[in-house]
């Protein structure tokens, strides 16, 4: 377990620089969003990632935290800890998702291991881990097929051994949500609860209307659904069949990643056709510059391969308590009579806004969602 520190080489970002200068910019025939993410906006986005975006300013605030990687499966795993100095904090393990990175955590670590200096009550700290998945940013991609969800799952199983966590809670959403369903269902012994911002449900069984008894807002859960399902999962069935295929241009050409990537967080988040409500131009090129600089997007995107044929998206059941943080703009939210046909929920939170990225969007939220969740299961 050795300490790590985030250091992209100069060449790196010289010849990031250099490839966004040489970039052919395709036409498009509307302006707006509807056919893919909009060309003006993103040429403006990938004119400041060349001229003007400072990495090494945000490659010191991700430094402020406690990084460290070890071996686990044969394998360099990166992962963030940061150790509170409350007496009785609860160990937390935070995973991120797709197309996300450790980066999305970095508004809510201090609030979570430091409480007291952010407004809050040392009773609730946390000493919290936030690693990054297996092929994704700082650790090491998979080298054999087979790799999906439940196994990144069970090496997040043993780093949380490895640290000498006997108890600790999980926290998740998109993949993390499926990491932290199997760390309920594998490490029940030691897992106390997990929280979810993306809460897969299943219908009941042998029934003629699936949807009786649901409340009006939860039909509106099923229709955004079934919207999202039909219009918005085309990157979903390419990176379920074929990651390969794509991976050649998104790893070749910053624009083509940029592209690909920026069009989920303008879709994804609650910004209400502005992008810049909810993530600045800094926030939305910290997180590519980690997928660009480390190589990584091929292998984050063969998750969604490998879980597909495994068909290991999350248990069948999940005993241990759980809480659910319903953020309205989620890319799916299932009704809570479906949910609990899969999770031991023991808190369900409406929350006023925000959408899949939690942690980036409404941090204050989420936070709060997580002390309230965990001071019965302390």
């Amino acid at each position: 377990m050795e300490p790590y520190k985030i250091a992209i080489p100069d060449a790196v970002l010289e010849d990031l620089r250099r490839r966004l200068a040489q970039t052919r910019w395709p036409g498009q025939i509307q302006s707006g969003w509807d056919a893919g993410t909009d060309r003006s906006y993103l040429k403006k986005l990938c004119d400041y990632w060349q001229t003007g975006f400072d990495w090494r300013a945000q490659e010191k605030a991700l430094n402020r935290f406690a990084h460290f990687r070890t071996e686990i499966a044969n394998l360099k795993i990166h992962y963030i800890h940061q150790r509170s100095t409350a007496p009785n904090a609860l160990p937390l393990v935070i995973t991120h998702g797709w197309p996300g990175s450790i980066f999305e955590f970095t508004k809510i670590v201090g609030p979570l291991a430091d409480p007291v200096a952010h407004g809050g009550r040392a009773e609730d700290a946390f000493h919290v881990v936030c690693p990054s998945l297996p092929g994704f940013g700082f650790s090491e991609p998979p080298r054999a097929p087979g790799f999906d969800v439940k196994k990144a799952a069970e090496v997040v199983v043993q780093l949380m051994a490895r640290l000498g966590y006997a108890r600790y809670g999980a926290q998740g959403g998109d993949w993390g949500s499926s990491v932290a369903s199997w760390l309920g269902a594998l490490d029940a012994g030691h897992v106390c609860g997990i929280h979810l911002n993306l809460v897969a449900g299943r219908p009941p069984e042998g029934v003629a209307d699936p949807e009786a008894g649901l409340t009006a807002q939860e039909k509106q859960y099923l229709a955004h659904r079934q919207e999202f399902l039909k219009y918005e999962t085309g990157y979903r069935e390419i990176q379920s069949t074929k990651p390969q295929t794509l991976g050649y241009g998104l790893n070749d050409s910053p624009v083509g990643l940029a592209g690909w990537i920026v069009e989920k967080f303008y879709t994804w988040t609650d910004c209400q056709g502005d992008l810049e409500r909810r993530l600045t131009p800094d926030e939305l090129l910290t997180n590519l510059t980690i997928y660009w600089a480390t190589q990584t997007i091929t292998s984050s995107m063969r998750l969604y391969y490998e879980t597909r044929k495994t068909k290991n998206l999350i248990p069948e059941r999940v005993e241990v308590p759980v809480g659910c943080a319903i953020f309205p703009r989620e890319i799916y939210n299932s009704p809570r009579p479906w949910a609990e046909n899969v999770y031991n929920i023991q808190r369900w939170t409406e929350m006023p806004a925000g959408g899949h990225f939690a942690a980036l969007e409404e941090p204050e939220l989420l936070v709060e969602d997580l002390r309230a969740f965990y001071r019965p299961l302390r």
